[in-house]
């Protein structure tokens, strides 16, 4: 059992930076049972996924859009894994949700969500 808790979220504007925090609530595993990943939903659009990072941190992934401009990161040792994001574009408007899935699951889609956490960026 997971429970995630974003934070972070706020109003920007366009070329500056955000950084987003998710925080893990655990029961029956350790956090570096799980890969983690952000995933952003913009106005009118479908979810997306943003980035992940695997159990050990050793693996990290970005859509297209974000490469070079946001990095994932994650604490085990503080159950957290962060979203830090530089050069935001108005583009980049979403609702921001963390997300977990246990590294001996036996399908790819996560399985925990957070709330999420809106992030505006402005002009």
């Amino acid at each position: 059992q997971v429970q995630l808790v974003e934070s972070g979220g706020g109003l920007v504007q366009a070329g500056g930076s955000l950084t987003l925090s998710c925080a893990a609530s655990l029961s029956g595993r350790t956090f570096n049972y799980y890969d983690m990943g952000w995933f952003r939903q913009a106005p009118g659009k479908d979810r997306e996924f943003v980035a992940s990072i695997s159990w050990s941190g050793g693996i990290l992934k970005y859509t297209d859009s974000v490469k070079g401009r946001f990095t994932i990161s994650r604490d085990n040792s503080k159950n957290t894994v962060h979203l830090q994001m530089n050069s935001l574009k108005p583009e980049d408007t979403a609702v921001y949700t963390c997300a977990g899935r246990p590294i001996d699951s036996t399908h790819y889609a996560y399985d925990y969500w957070g709330q999420g956490t809106q992030v505006i960026v402005s002009s």
